[in-house]
Order: structure tokens, then C-alpha cells, then sequence
């Protein structure tokens, strides 16, 4: 059930979709990782629909339309859950490469020395992090032997970025010792979020979603994702141009609340 917006003298009108559910965040194992990571109760998804036609051109003006500040969810500095409001000066989006209908952009990870053949990750030596490993290694430090095993294009992509964003986690991560955990929830939320179609000559799969990255400014700076600039700290629109849906990841770096999630689904 939709809850309707109105508003009549904007380019587009956004539903809520109040009872959309995401998989990633019901599922209890999924979700047991998550709070494992730090990142459970600082991770919302939220979904809309809209009226008109999505033209890529027009991403800034669709990014953060008037109607959508009314629903759309925020972690404030107290770490409390608000609507985004009527705070916001203007955006910057950013459209973020997505075209993997697989998970063969991690194949380079596997032959590359960054994990054992069973799969466990490599530890390392850091001078700043005792408990290091070759996958942050990999993904952090440009200088790393591994750095480049993953080209600069799949790097860009949606799905790595995924990956890289639950490996890292929130303030409090718990790394996992194996890296079949990152790569079956970086390979969930993706599914969760990205539209594909069929072509029915060729039978080959596309990706259909826009992503796109955005960042919003008060009169202050930077207010939306966060008001602290954190690489973990994100907001992407994930845009089904024929179902006119868009789905909204975000998450605040920080350290777990342990309080009411019950916000986080809807």
C-alpha cells in the first residue's frame, strides 16, 4: 500500500511504499551479520514510486524532490532516526557505474593471493591496524601489492562498491576471517536493489537500474548523508526506470545503537 504524497507543482510525485520489505534486512542471517559489522541499526532502505518518466539528465532534480524529504530517513549526530526535511540548499549526484550480472568481479580476488584457496582471507602486517588483512589491504591502501588486481572501471562499479562498504563496516566491525560472508550480502543487497531484464532474442541479461550517489548541502555544508564526511557514510538511489521505482540505500558510520529498528524497513 502506497502512502500518497501531494505535490502539485513539482516535476514529479513520489509514493512511499510503505510495505516494500528488503530481504537483506528481514533475513536473520543477513541481518546477524550486519550487527556483526556495525552497521544494522545505522542501515535503512527505503522505496518509492513516481509518476513521469526518469530522464538521467534530470538527476539532480530528482534526487531530492520536495516530496521525498518528507519520508526520506536520516541518522542525525544524536543517532536518532528524523526525516530529511526542508533544510537543503542543493545536491551533488553522482551516477555510479552498474552493469555486473555476476559475481565474476571478484574472480581477481581469488587468484591473486588475497585469500587461501579455502577461502580464508590473508592476513597482513599494518602499522596502524594490528589486525589487519590482504583484503583491506587491497581496498584501502593504493600502494598495496594487490591493489590493481581489480581494475579502476570494476572498482567504480555498484556491486564492488557493495562489497567494499560491508567490508569495512561500522565503528565496532567485527572482520570476518573468510570472505564468502562479504561477497553472498554484497551479492543480496545487490539483488535487492538492481532491476535486470532478459532481451528475449539474445537472451542476455542487462542491468535496467540507474544508480545514482548523492550527497545534499544546508546552508552549513554537508547534511545529508551525514553531516561528518565518512567514505562509509552513503546514500544511493537505485532507480527501476520501467517499474518507476526507486529504492534508497543509506548508511551512517558509527557505532551501533541497539535501539527501535523499527524504522530501518520501512
Amino acid at each position: 500500500m502506497a502512502e500518497e504524497t501531494h505535490c502539485f507543482e513539482q516535476t514529479y510525485t513520489f509514493n512511499l511504499l510503505s510495505n516494500k520489505h528488503f530481504t537483506f534486512l528481514r533475513d536473520s542471517h543477513t541481518s546477524g551479520l550486519l550487527m556483526k559489522w556495525s552497521m544494522l541499526e545505522r542501515i535503512s532502505a527505503q522505496a518509492f514510486n513516481f509518476d513521469q518518466t526518469f530522464q538521467a539528465y534530470r538527476k539532480n532534480e530528482f534526487a531530492l524532490d520536495p516530496c521525498v524529504k518528507k519520508y526520506l530517513k536520516m541518522l542525525n549526530t544524536s543517532g536518532v532516526w528524523i526525516t530529511l526535511g526542508n533544510e537543503i540548499t542543493h545536491v551533488d549526484v553522482e551516477v555510479v557505474p552498474c552493469t555486473k550480472v555476476s559475481v565474476d568481479i571478484f574472480d581477481p580476488i581469488f587468484s591473486s593471493g588475497i585469500v587461501h584457496p579455502s577461502g580464508h582471507i590473508v592476513k597482513c602486517y599494518h602499522e596502524v591496524h594490528p589486525d589487519f588483512d590482504e583484503l583491506r589491504m587491497m581496498l584501502l591502501e593504493e600502494d598495496s601489492d594487490h591493489y590493481n588486481v581489480v581494475s579502476p572501471c570494476d572498482r567504480q562499479e555498484f556491486l564492488f562498491r557493495l562489497f567494499k562498504h560491508i567490508v569495512l563496516g561500522g565503528e565496532l566491525c567485527q572482520y570476518e576471517d573468510i570472505i564468502s560472508p562479504y561477497i553472498e550480502t554484497a551479492k543480496l543487497i545487490y539483488k535487492n536493489l538492481v532491476s535486470v531484464q532478459k532481451n528475449s532474442e539474445t537472451k542476455e541479461i542487462k542491468v535496467v537500474s540507474t544508480v545514482l550517489q548523492v550527497s545534499a548541502y544546508d546552508g552549513n555544508g554537508i547534511y545529508y548523508p551525514s553531516g561528518r564526511d565518512n567514505e562509509q557514510t552513503f546514500a544511493y538511489l537505485c532507480i527501476d526506470p520501467f517499474k518507476r521505482h526507486v529504492y534508497v540505500l543509506y548508511h551512517s558510520f558509527g557505532v551501533g545503537l541497539f535501539s527501535d529498528n523499527s524504522l530501518l524497513c520501512s
